[in-house]
């Protein structure tokens, strides 16, 4: 058997399930950002899809304006070069810029990524372990809010950076 058909016989599954995340967002607008990143933390809402497509294993609130996710890298995450793919990392980062976001928002109000600047220092890949991905809000508006976030690998070492900013708006019905 040559390496080739090895590699292709070495096929591997993965199968993961969600809630319906109308669940959270018919909740969202009812409560503060902060109180509904926390009901989600504490299983009270259920975790957004993404978070089980990823496989994230945690989330933490660390104050008004600032956030962590936790996710360890995984094979399913790779590209075809052997690292975890740029648009996982990029989800992290938008994910935790995101809810530091949101964490400061009062009851009625939501936002939406307006834009995401990405940089990559060095690859991600199974050997970094659980990595942790920072975001905090760096100014928030009226209208709009810029965070950054920074995804380090269990080392502790900075895998990547991004800049984000944010459009805040009244939820429609809150």
């Amino acid at each position: 058997m040559t390496q080739m058909q090895e590699a292709v016989d070495a096929v591997r599954t993965r199968t993961y399930s969600w809630s319906d995340p109308q669940a959270t967002a018919a909740a969202l607008g009812r409560r503060s950002g902060a109180e509904t990143l926390l009901a989600i933390a504490n299983g009270e809402l259920p975790a957004p899809p993404i978070t089980h497509t990823l496989d994230m294993e945690g989330f933490e609130l660390l104050g008004e304006g600032r956030c962590a996710f936790f996710m360890r890298a995984q094979e399913f995450h790779y590209n075809p070069i052997g690292s975890v793919h740029g648009g996982v990392i990029a989800t992290l980062l938008d994910s935790a810029a995101g809810c530091a976001v949101h964490s400061t928002l009062p009851v009625g109000w939501g936002y939406t990524t307006l834009d995401l600047t990405t940089k990559y220092l060095r690859p991600a890949t199974v050997e970094s372990g659980r990595m942790r991905c920072e975001g905090s809000v760096i100014n928030r508006g009226r209208t709009t809010a810029l965070a950054e976030a920074r995804l380090f690998d269990e080392r502790g070492r900075l895998l990547a950076y991004a800049s984000s900013s944010c459009l805040l708006f009244e939820m429609p019905g809150a």
